[in-house]
Parts: C-alpha cells; sequence; structure tokens
C-alpha cells in the first residue's frame, strides 16, 4: 500500500515512464514465450524508432535502466533477455545508442548458461553481474538482416 502511494505521489513523468516500461515489459515477456526470436526482434526494431513526435523531455538512460529494474520487482519470471530487450527499446525510442549483448558459460555442474545485458558507451547499463566475465559474448546482432 506505501508503494502504491509513492507512485501517486511521484511526477507525471515518472508513473508515465513506470507504465511505459511495464505495458513493454509485459508484452516483450509474452513475446519471447509466443513468437520466434527473430519475428520478435523484428516487431522490436519498428516500435524502437525515435518517436517522431517532438518529445518535452528526453529520458535518461539512468531513469530508463531504474524503471525497467523498478518494474522487474513487480513482475515475476523476468528474465535478463526481457530486462534487456525493454532497455533497449526504451534506449532507443529515447535516442540513446546501446547495444544488446548475449554471453554463454558453463556452470558448475556443466551446464549450459547465458545472460543478456545492455551496454551504452562501454558501460553495463542493464544486467551486470559480479561475475560477467565468466560469460562468453556471442557475437554482436548489430546490422543483422532480420
Amino acid at each position: 500500500m506505501i508503494r502504491l502511494f509513492k507512485f501517486f505521489r511521484m511526477g507525471a513523468s515518472d508513473r508515465h515512464l513506470l507504465i511505459m516500461t511495464l505495458i513493454l515489459l509485459a508484452t516483450i515477456r509474452l513475446g519471447l514465450w509466443l513468437m520466434p526470436f527473430r519475428t520478435l526482434l523484428k516487431v522490436l526494431a519498428k516500435i524502437s524508432r525515435q518517436s517522431d513526435r517532438l518529445q518535452v523531455t528526453q529520458v535518461s538512460v539512468g531513469k530508463i535502466s531504474w524503471a525497467v529494474k523498478a518494474v522487474s520487482r513487480y513482475m515475476p519470471g523476468v528474465k535478463c533477455l526481457a530486462r534487456a530487450l525493454t532497455t533497449q527499446v526504451l534506449m532507443n525510442r529515447n535516442g540513446h545508442s546501446c547495444e544488446l549483448r548475449i554471453g554463454v558459460a558453463k556452470g558448475e555442474k556443466g551446464i549450459l548458461e547465458a545472460h543478456a545485458w545492455i551496454e551504452h558507451e562501454g558501460l553495463i547499463v542493464m544486467g551486470y553481474l559480479t561475475d560477467l566475465s565468466r560469460f562468453m559474448p556471442l557475437p554482436s546482432l548489430e546490422g543483422v538482416k532480420l
């Protein structure tokens, strides 16, 4: 209940960002479940284009990261790939360059593990792990024909 009060006390732009993030994250999570990955990437590429309408204020990278993390806490089952894709769409729509990175590693029992994260200007803005260095990044999807 206290969190609901905080939501209504925050500024309209923050509320709008959280609502848009919630809708986008839920849609991407559903898309990952129902669609082939290539098809989902095509759809996300279309909605990722920077908004043509004049934006009064551009949402900062920090605010986007905050919103995705905040919304993720209240959506059960959200994994790193859905968070990374959501962050990528929001950053692209706000004119921030970023790169989706996916890495793989062998776990302690020899089981293949994967992790997704977003990099912006050489820094990880979504999906940071303390042991991220153990993941071998796959080739970038940048420029791949979908």
